[in-house]
């Protein structure tokens, strides 16, 4: 099936869907599933991508009625997606029964290092990117999960902040605040992890 760029179809689809015709919203799934799971990928980790996916179609079934047509079928499905992973990352938090453990030596020293003496050659050597991940995805698992998805979609993957608030459905202020106080957040773990090695 050809995927419809403009949703022209997908309204039609949806009226069939909502008058009776269930098997229609496979037409759907089958039109965005490489979309939602291009979303589902950056934001939750790859062994739960499958279910997290399976959530979002089914979030989506379940909220067609109230789909209302104005940003485009895409557009809803892309924001209901991003919110999966968002609960997906609250419920995780939830669950978590051990903290992560502490950073070794070699991470610490990593940090004083870029801290004391940011450079960009320290960033083009794949070693040093793939410590920072890790030492990035540490500092964000610290982060509550509403933080951290403002974190992900505003400063790592450069959405504006309006942009942000359609995905989640909030209020463009309240991503303005969220944003500015998990990036101090941000800053206060990873300084705090450095007094304690240090």
């Amino acid at each position: 099936m050809q995927n419809q760029t403009d949703g022209s179809d997908d309204i039609g689809i949806i009226r069939n869907i909502l008058a009776g015709d269930v098997n229609a919203f496979e037409i759907l799934i089958k039109q965005y599933q490489s979309h939602v799971f291009s979303i589902v990928r950056k934001h939750v980790p790859a062994a739960q991508a499958d279910e997290v996916a399976h959530d979002v179609f089914v979030r989506a079934y379940q909220g067609l009625a109230g789909f209302l047509q104005k940003s485009g079928f895409k557009q809803w499905l892309s924001g209901i997606a991003v919110r999966a992973c968002y609960d997906f990352w609250r419920e995780k938090y939830r669950l978590r029964e051990v903290p992560m453990s502490e950073l070794s030596d070699a991470h610490r020293e990593w940090i004083e290092n870029t801290v004391s003496d940011f450079s960009e050659k320290a960033h083009e050597e794949s070693d040093r990117q793939k410590e920072a991940l890790e030492i990035v995805e540490s500092a964000l698992s610290r982060l509550s999960a509403a933080d951290r998805m403002v974190i992900e979609l505003v400063y790592l993957e450069g959405n504006s902040h309006k942009e942000t608030a359609d995905l989640l459905g909030w209020s463009v202020a309240n991503i303005k605040i969220r944003a500015f106080r998990a990036r101090k957040k941000l800053h206060k773990i990873l300084i705090k992890k450095n007094n304690i090695r240090g």
